[in-house]
């Protein structure tokens, strides 16, 4: 029993110590709806019960118990009851059918605390409970009274990962799903094929893994990079992984989408299977089971990152091969949404191919774009066959939508204000909205190479995914948010967590909590900070806040006297004002940093943050201008 408890609990380390006193929200992230303190505190120590009497809340109980033992070093006896004096933690369902979907309450007194909720919303109810416990002291925990009532803002909360440009290990993939269960979150888009590799088994068509999950170099640096390694870069998830890794999720409450792309973004299974492709040069073509569609000879996986000519043919040659992936994908995957990419699909060798202008004019459409609707249709009637249903990006909409198609609004806000007023359901993912965890997280020179844009994790926590023009009636149609982390430039476990971490958590808060209970100062003073020191006493990676105090580039006067906070418990911050990098053998702060600029002179204040484990934060650099902004921008 033990080892079952502990097996469950291997990522219960990330839950945070001790919650701020004055912290409306008692430390929790996602913020609840509401919360109520009491009087008094649940004293958590060995004489407790544990009450859960469902066999449907046996996983939830479990897995509490073992967050318990990792935290206090022991584990509660479970009992059918409490004797009049015990305290008791019970799990119950009773009345949780009058709760909104997925939400869940908790009732903490000095006698009890009752988590009322079923399925999910049990789930979530104990994430909570796991979060308010402070670390042990003599023997015992001090849990403070509370009520608590909380339900999600949106149905679909949800985060991504790429891992056609490079992939990770199913270990890591489990783990990335616990950070998603713990924070709240409920699908894992799963980004399985790439131009740069195909990363699922397909028995079928065994090329796929032997010849598509394989590329011969991968260039080094920001593209177009100043190299290439020359390493061939290959792997692939077997079906037996994908199937552990989809019934991981589940026991997490999680849906795993497949994402399977087409027409575009189709290299690697073009290099595998020629015919497939568009190519329209017929001095190179090959034969196909068709009429004028063929492809080019000797064809690799693509090597660099980008927007690829080379889409897949519409050809019933092709429509059969993508209907027999879909197949045997649609019996790994049990949800309801298989994602069928659509995106950046460029048209050039459909306007070149014969085959494609001709069947064109043969269905009776305007132009390409009209074709990659028809493609689109046709593959999404047969996804609806199979009593599924498809998810595109935005693209999807140019030519005319499917008929019963979810979108992701990418390309900013439009396509999704588009879709949800043609009562399409939409799901927010703006590249403009801080949702892109691959852009860099701050304007310094010392961030890790990225693909490029701002998204510092203030820019997703205030992101609204329902748009202001959407009407009422049309708001509906908003089901959901998601964060997108594409891999071009992340090639290891450790850089996805520092590219995902702190922001993870404002994409949980902006998911779950309702918009008016949102506070970024409450979020990133009281909350944030004790979540990343106990992520500091972890193997886990994470991105370094800056100094609380700094908010502005440029700081006109003469006189200055600036105040810094550390952004984590136990933090450090060093500085100089020499123009030297600061570190641990410079100025630490202590006080109130004081400098006098002479006039129509400038001095720069450098920062970094050291946390107790010896993590780095970026440096910063903050301009004290006493003098015109042509001086400031010298």
């Amino acid at each position: 029993m033990m080892k079952k408890l502990l097996a469950i609990g291997l990522l219960a380390f990330l839950y945070v110590p001790v919650f701020a006193q004055n912290d409306v929200n008692m430390g929790i992230i996602p913020a609840p709806v509401s919360v109520k303190k009491g009087a008094g505190t649940f004293k958590l120590d060995k004489t407790v019960v544990l009450i859960s009497n469902e066999v449907k809340n046996s996983k939830s109980a479990d897995l509490l118990n073992a967050f318990i033992v990792s935290k206090a070093g022991f584990s509660l006896r479970e009992a059918k009851s409490a004797m009049p004096n015990e305290r008791a933690i019970v799990l119950s369902s009773a009345a949780a059918e009058q709760l909104p979907a997925e939400g869940y309450k908790i009732s903490i007194s000095p006698k009890t605390i009752t988590i009322t909720g079923k399925g999910a919303g049990l789930f979530y109810g104990v994430q909570s409970v796991m979060q308010l416990m402070p670390d042990k002291q003599h023997n015992e925990i001090l849990i403070p009274a509370a009520e608590i009532n909380d339900y999600p803002r949106f149905k679909y909360r949800g985060l991504h990962l790429d891992v056609g440009r490079h992939m990770f290990p199913v270990a890591f993939i489990k783990k990335y799903i616990d950070l998603m269960a713990q924070y709240k979150l409920n699908n894992f888009h799963w980004h399985l094929t790439e131009d740069q590799g195909w990363r699922i088994e397909i028995k079928k068509y065994p090329k796929l893994t032997t010849t598509a999950a394989s590329r011969n170099g991968t260039i080094i640096g920001h593209y177009p990079g100043v190299n290439n390694d020359g390493e061939v870069y290959k792997g692939f998830y077997t079906q037996n992984e994908v199937k552990e890794v989809v019934a991981y999720a589940m026991a997490r409450f999680i849906n795993v989408i497949p994402e399977i792309e087409m027409p575009g973004h189709a290299s690697a299974a073009i290099a595998a299977y020629p015919e497939l492709s568009c190519f329209p040069d017929k001095d190179t073509f090959v034969a196909d089971v068709t009429p004028w569609a063929g492809s080019r000879k000797g064809k690799q996986v693509q090597q660099t990152w980008g927007v690829f000519d080379d889409v897949f043919v519409p050809s019933e040659n092709t429509f059969k091969f993508l209907e027999d992936v879909l197949d045997e994908v649609i019996a790994l995957f049990p949800s309801k949404y298989i994602h069928i990419g659509g995106d950046e699909s460029p048209k050039k060798y459909w306007e070149q191919s014969e085959f494609c202008q001709k069947l064109i004019k043969q269905l009776g459409l305007k132009d390409e774009h009209e074709l990659q609707s028809y493609f689109i249709q046709r593959i999404e009637k047969y996804v609806n066959s199979k009593g599924r249903s498809i998810i595109g990006w935005d693209e999807i909409l140019e030519g005319g939508l499917a008929p019963n198609a979810t979108v992701m609004s990418w390309r900013g806000v439009k396509g999704g204000i588009a879709a949800a007023q043609q009562k399409h359901e939409v799901i927010m993912t703006p590249n403009a909205g801080g949702l892109y965890f691959d852009h860099k997280q701050s304007e310094s020179a010392d961030e890790p190479t990225n693909i490029g844009g701002l998204a510092p994790y203030s820019k997703s926590y205030n992101y609204d995914p329902v748009p202001a023009e959407l009407a009422p009636d049309e708001q509906k149609y908003v089901i959901g948010v998601q964060a997108n982390v594409w891999t071009e430039y992340i090639q290891s476990a450790a850089k996805v967590e520092y590219f995902l971490l702190p922001r993870l958590f404002s994409l949980s808060e902006i998911a779950w909590s309702q918009a008016s209970g949102k506070d970024f100062k409450n979020f990133s003073e009281e909350r944030l900070p004790l979540h990343l020191s106990r992520l500091d006493k972890t193997g886990t990676n994470y991105w370094v806040p800056t100094p609380l105090g700094l908010n502005q580039k440029v700081l006109n006067g003469e006189d200055f006297s600036i105040t810094l906070k550390e952004p984590i418990p136990g933090a450090k911050i060093y500085y100089t004002l020499d123009l030297t990098r600061p570190s641990e053998i410079g100025e630490q702060y202590t006080k109130p940093i004081k400098v006098k600029v002479p006039k129509g002179q400038k001095q720069i204040l450098k920062t970094i943050v050291v946390t107790a484990a010896g993590k780095r934060s970026v440096v910063t650099e903050t301009i004290l201008n006493n003098g015109s902004a042509e001086v400031a921008a010298k």
